[in-house]
């Protein structure tokens, strides 16, 4: 049984007050249910832009839902975490859910749900050659799955994170063991990809976010495991990428690099946009390091030796190196 989270007095009051009322309670139910844009709860409501824009800004400033942007366009979905967010959860258990308006509203969904996908299906049609002719180079996608999910073990998880999340494929296999998920990518057609494959698969715990792999959207020293899963590669910087995942990464979290080992494939860098053809060991170990992180382990997945000229997927996991003591995070290398 979840436990009651108090709450001061005003928090409840204000709360109530904002999900008392037909429609925002109606929205209320639907972006807990997924990420919406005011144009797609205006189709399911069929209300105006004025009135739903109105709506949200109320259920926004009382903090049961949160608003994000995405290029010009904005998100809505319910608030995730603290005692606004536990309210607006208790609220909505407590509707009866073969109610009548809220079932049509939900069938509206599903078909703004079949929108996206369908357009997403489009956009990841028109470039599949494109990644197949990468993925044909090295191991099985199956087989790098399986090795990240080895190393990022059976313990539990409190926030994932994955830097240029691409098709969210990494949210997919990391979701389940975490109690959240987040996607950062500076593509808007890259993330309504992810939202849709999301959505397909039932993953419910993800977020998704546009942004800097540079300058992250989201809270410094907050996630216990940060993926970047071949992403490097494209980076002018790769360095400062890593150590802007360590800063968003709490104490002892870890960071894990996935991509290519050194290799000659020009080909890459000239049609695919590849920057790096491939990183050293030592190479990511030095950007760890420089980003506070100890590396604590390091895989390379050959390709079979009948396959000459393949590409080898390295695996690296590095460990921040800070502790908590007495509420502050001081390094290893203080206590010694």
């Amino acid at each position: 049984m979840r436990a009651t989270t108090q709450a001061p007095f005003p928090v409840i009051l204000t709360s109530l007050e904002a999900a008392a009322e037909i429609t925002r309670l109606r929205l209320l139910a639907l972006v807990a249910e997924a990420e919406l844009t005011v144009s797609e709860l205006m189709t399911i409501l069929g209300q105006s832009q004025p009135r739903i824009s109105r709506h949200l800004k109320l259920l926004v400033e009382a903090g049961l839902v949160e608003r994000h942007r995405e290029g010009a366009w904005a998100f809505f979905h319910m608030a995730d975490r603290g005692p606004r967010a536990d309210l607006a959860r208790d609220i909505l258990a407590r509707i009866e859910p073969s109610d009548p308006m809220l079932t049509s509203d939900r069938t509206r969904l599903a078909e703004t749900r079949r929108a996206r996908a369908e357009s997403a299906a489009r956009y990841f049609a028109d470039h599949a050659p494109e990644w197949d002719s990468i993925r044909s180079l090295h191991v099985a996608e199956d087989q790098v799955e399986a090795a990240i999910l080895d190393v990022v073990g059976n313990g539990p998880i409190h926030s994932a994170l994955d830097l240029g999340t691409g098709t969210g494929r990494m949210l997919q296999l990391l979701a389940p063991l975490a109690s959240r998920a987040v996607g950062v990518d500076q593509s808007p057609a890259m993330l309504n990809v992810a939202r849709a494959r999301l959505e397909q698969a039932g993953v419910r715990n993800a977020l998704l976010r546009q942004g800097d792999i540079y300058a992250l959207p989201v809270e410094p020293g907050r996630h216990d495991l940060v993926i970047i899963h071949r992403v490097l590669h494209y980076l002018d910087d790769p360095g400062r990428a890593i150590r802007e995942a360590a800063r968003v990464t709490r104490p002892g979290g870890r960071v894990i690099v996935v991509d290519f080992a050194p290799h000659t494939h020009e080909f890459l860098r000239e049609q695919h946009a590849h920057r790096r053809l491939g990183f050293s060991a030592r190479e990511i170990t030095e950007f760890l390091r420089e980003a506070g992180l100890d590396l604590i382990e390091h895989r390379d997945l050959k390709p079979a030796a009948s396959t000459s000229g393949q590409l080898t997927v390295s695996i690296w996991v590095g460990r921040d190196t800070r502790v908590i003591v007495d509420d502050v995070p001081i390094t290893h290398r203080e206590l010694a």
